[in-house]
């Protein structure tokens, strides 16, 4: 087994409530180019332990390791949304990233968005150069169901959707 495959099995991942020490360490995680768009610097704390914006931690053994949001924070202005899916998306600590965390993350994050909202489907927003995160979701069973422009910076995006059981 390779040393990624080593590490996503050894983490264990669970989703708790956002509190303000987890929140105040999101608004200063920093990716590298062109990741950098995930960026939430200078974002209010406050923002993410409101709990109508739908936002919780990723912890392992209590450790912050990333964060899942459900609903409309998880959708990118320029995008065409309805009510058919629950949005989903998150992110992992930057050094973390690559490092092939990111199945379970996302995975962790389904099966705990499914049984707190059971949803009709998800569906998840991510950066059209992103092909890794695109990659992930696929193989967790979602399809590419449309692309656009963010009237944020003009980036491409691609929406994904899974349809639940």
């Amino acid at each position: 087994m390779t040393r990624r495959g080593v590490l996503a099995d050894m983490v264990a991942m669970e989703i708790v409530g956002m509190t303000e020490e987890y929140a105040a360490d999101i608004v200063t995680w920093r990716y590298p180019p062109p990741y950098d768009c995930y960026d939430l610097v200078g974002a209010d704390p406050a923002f993410f332990t409101d709990s109508r914006n739908g936002y919780f931690a990723l912890v392992n053994e209590g450790r912050l390791i990333g964060f899942r949001v459900f609903g409309a924070d998880g959708r990118v202005p320029g995008g065409e949304y309805d009510e058919s899916a629950l949005d989903t998306g998150g992110g992992l600590r930057p050094e973390l990233t690559g490092r092939g965390l990111g199945r379970r993350a996302i995975a962790t994050g389904l099966e705990y968005g499914a049984a707190r909202f059971r949803p009709a489907a998800f569906r998840a927003t991510v950066a059209g150069f992103n092909i890794r995160a695109q990659r992930v979701l696929q193989g967790l069973g979602f399809v590419p169901s449309a692309t656009f422009d963010a009237t944020t910076d003009g980036r491409r995006f691609v929406i994904l959707t899974r349809r639940q059981s």
